[in-house]
């Protein structure tokens, strides 16, 4: 693959020649009925309506031959096809391919990484066995009785696709299966899933890829220490998903383990495993792979090469436009379903975990902004809360509104003649709107600048099938971005710092503990923090 700094493609002055006098929302007649049909692209069940972004067909020109030079689509074809990406040239890297396409390429007779597709389908084939032992009555309690419910041990990708993931379907879920999850390694999380939970009837699925993940292996040994004063033994009532001979690939300590592979990393994990275990339980095995098709139909999709053509390319190019070229730090993603809630959360973690990069693939420092902030609540609420300042603040912030024209379960009821469902989605379409035009006032207070550029994502209604295909939509604008931007999307090296530090914070806690150390039993925290302060001229990862 050539290694194009951003700064150096063609289409890059042109694109900032364009910038310097962009299209204007609030023109007159600016978003007629003819632009908002053209504006508009459709596939795989999604409609993308993109009249209200500040681009008209010379930048869209732009915004192509810019994927073009970059070579956006040949860089994910060699993805998809087990190049190895995770890598800085010259440099240490972790080296890896990066497939976690392949995780749903099980369905095509020429899958593009015929190894890795295999060897995803032998675990979709263990999962479907374990998940019919589960049904069948082969797996039970020590009573004989049914699992009812699973919970989640896990943190970053570990936790928050699936998470997501799982209340985006919970309307979905089969009678007498439920899913929670713990993440965060205070204490009070596991306490607060654990309290009146039925231990009995609980099943406990650990996800750790190294096995050795800090808050993972605290809140796994907290839910053990659970379950033995209940009276019951872990190994009938807790599972793994880990990576092969990791220290959690241990069958006399798990019910069932499943594996992980080093080629996907955690914030693409949750089509594989790491959110199949769960997902699976809760929705059913065909659920699961409804959602995996869904997931594949979105990456053959987004091979097209006509940005015109496919979402997730044009979103990404949309978003460059409006970070790189029109000044924004930020974007806000405002589904408009209540079952979305956590989906921002998991696209923050996708998108700023992997182009929150300041060198390009080479190690070279890059000389352009690389990914922007991802934050984002369901609407309504939302309205309620900060658009504010998404329509009167002086921090412009581009929206991405995803809708679905029908509920999930179907409950709704006529009031002043609409029904709920109707409101959201008009509230949605308003919102859009009114950031484009804006209103003219003589009080200031009242005036709305509008020229605030949006985009909206519809689909008929959210199913297994469709999150899937929102989910790979998002993932590979986030990858078409990073090549782009020419950076590594794939590591995530700026969290281990901390890591290290409060490895070496929690050596001079036990230390104090045991009394045997710096310090002294009982010490407040923050001396072992003066004490681990004078060590960081240290670069070891000791």
């Amino acid at each position: 693959m050539q290694l194009h700094d951003f700064t150096d493609l063609p289409a890059f002055e042109r694109l900032r020649e364009l910038a310097a006098d962009p299209p204007d929302l609030t023109a007159d007649a600016m978003l007629s009925p003819q632009r908002i049909r053209e504006y508009r692209l459709s596939s795989c069940g999604f409609d993308l309506l993109y009249a209200t972004q500040r681009v008209d067909g010379r930048v869209l020109d732009a915004l192509q031959e810019l994927a073009d030079q970059a070579g956006v689509i040949d860089a994910f074809l060699a993805m998809k096809g087990g190049a190895v990406l995770n890598r800085i040239e010259g440099y240490e890297s972790e080296n890896r391919q990066v497939l976690h396409t392949a995780s749903r390429d099980v369905f095509s007779g020429r899958p593009l990484a015929p190894e890795a597709s295999a060897r995803a389908r032998e675990q979709l084939d263990r999962l479907r066995g374990f998940l019919d032992d589960l049904d069948q009555g082969r797996i039970t309690n020590h009573l004989g009785e049914p699992f009812q419910t699973m919970v989640q041990v896990g943190i970053g990708g570990s936790d928050l696709g699936p998470r997501a993931l799982y209340l985006a379907l919970a309307s979905q879920r089969r009678p007498g299966r439920s899913a929670r999850f713990i993440a965060n390694v205070d204490p009070d999380d596991a306490a607060s899933v654990l309290n009146g939970l039925d231990l009995s009837r609980s099943l406990v699925n650990v996800v750790s890829k190294s096995g050795t993940t800090l808050e993972t292996r605290t809140n796994e040994s907290l839910v053990r220490e659970a379950l033995v004063r209940s009276g019951l033994d872990p190994a009938r009532h807790m599972v793994a998903v880990t990576g092969k001979s990791s220290p959690m690939d241990d069958p006399e300590k798990y019910l069932a383990t499943f594996h992980m592979f080093d080629y996907i990393g955690g914030r693409y994990s949750a089509t594989s495993m790491v959110g199949g275990v769960t997902l699976g339980f809760a929705l059913g095995y065909d659920g699961f792979v409804d959602l995996l098709q869904g997931a594949h139909a979105m990456d053959v999709a987004a091979e097209e090469r006509d940005i015109r053509r496919n979402i997730p390319l044009l979103m990404a190019m949309l978003g460059i436009w409006n970070h790189n070229f029109l000044g924004m730090a930020t974007v806000a993603v405002l589904p408009y379903s209540q079952a979305l809630a956590r989906f921002p959360a998991h696209l923050q973690q996708c998108d700023m975990e992997s182009n929150g990069k300041s060198i390009t693939r080479r190690g070279a420092p890059v000389r352009w902004q690389t990914g922007p902030v991802v934050w984002g609540e369901p609407g309504t609420n939302g309205q309620h809360a900060f658009y504010q300042l998404l329509h009167q603040g002086t921090e412009i912030v581009p929206a991405e509104f995803i809708g679905f024209r029908n509920s999930q379960y179907g409950v709704d009821q006529l009031v002043d003649g609409t029904t709920s469902q109707q409101k959201l989605v008009a509230n949605m379409l308003a919102q859009a709107l009114a950031l484009a035009v804006g209103r003219p006032h003589d009080n200031p207070g009242k005036r709305f600048a509008g020229n605030r550029p949006s985009l909206l994502l519809l689909a008929d209604r959210l199913t297994a099938r469709t999150m899937g295909t929102l989910l790979a939509l998002y993932e590979h604008k986030i990858v078409f971005q990073g090549f782009c931007w020419n950076i590594n999307s794939f590591d995530q090296e700026g969290v281990q710092l901390g890591k290290v530090l409060a490895t070496r914070l929690l050596r001079r806690m036990a230390a104090a503990e045991r009394g045997d150390g710096p310090g002294r039993e009982g010490d407040v925290p923050e001396t072992a923090l003066l004490e681990v302060a004078g060590m960081l001229p240290e670069q070891s990862d000791g």
